[in-house]
């Protein structure tokens, strides 16, 4: 099952959280499920454009997009992207980490943009069902600021973790939502496992320079938080979803 079978699975009305939007991979078929309302953040200004251009004009009424970054308090950041032989990689853009002179690599240069931040709470949500996070090494922030949110809602999350963007992260990360009573678990060929079982030097080693590609295989890099007091029948759902084969987009 894919990061997108997870949420079909597991959906309910109410709003859909889509974090690093970039140009609407997630934030799309979000907008297709039913009784969904879909809270849309893309902070780089390129990728947001083509992300408003997706949905077309006038804008639905049940999708909100905005061109700021989350955070744990509300600011200002500066985004940093890396530029590869004068290819922009939008993939690694990141408010937690730079790139350029700092990563010692002749190859990489970093285009650098200041972008607003928000907290999750400060929206004052009451309906959020789901959230996907795609960070680059800034999920930690962005948790620490939707506390309440998380608290009072106990929506499903689907999180991009990866230690080359942020090193510890893989840790401090789901003991963060332990704390809040949420269950982090990782699938790999439709199995799914708590993190206390993830084999990081196995499955989780991938170069932080955008100018090595290399990575372990597998690389599991997606991590899935369950609110505790529901997550059995979650799991259940899940599993009985990958063995029919289930779990994919809906068509728009």
């Amino acid at each position: 099952m894919d990061e997108f079978g997870f949420h079909h699975t597991l959906h309910r009305p109410g709003t859909l959280l889509d974090v690093g939007a970039h140009d609407g991979a997630f934030a799309l078929p979000f907008a297709a499920l039913p009784a969904s309302r879909v809270l849309a953040f893309e902070p780089l200004p390129a990728a947001f454009a083509r992300l408003r251009a997706a949905f077309g004009d006038p804008l639905p009424s049940h999708v909100e997009l905005r061109q700021e970054a989350l955070g744990e308090r509300d600011g200002e950041a500066v985004l940093s992207m890396p530029v590869l032989d004068g290819a922009p990689q939008e993939q690694w853009a990141s408010t937690a980490k730079g790139y350029g002179a700092a990563l010692g690599e002749p190859r990489v240069a970093e285009r650098r943009f200041p972008v607003p931040v928000r907290r999750l709470d400060g929206f004052g949500l009451r309906d959020l069902t789901a959230a996907k996070i795609d960070a680059e090494g800034a999920e930690y922030e962005v948790l620490r600021g939707a506390r309440e949110t998380l608290l009072r809602c106990r929506p499903v999350l689907s999180i991009e973790i990866e230690e080359r963007h942020r090193p510890g992260s893989t840790w401090a990360v789901p003991a963060f939502l332990d704390a809040l009573g949420y269950d982090t678990h990782w699938e790999h060929w439709d199995a799914w496992r708590p993190m206390a079982e993830f084999d990081r030097a196995l499955m989780h080693r991938a170069s932080p320079n955008p100018a090595v590609f290399e990575a372990s295989d597998p690389y599991v890099f997606v991590f899935y938080a369950l609110p505790r007091e529901h997550a059995e029948g979650m799991l259940a759902r899940l599993r009985a979803a990958a063995a029919a084969g289930a779990g994919s987009p809906p068509k728009r």
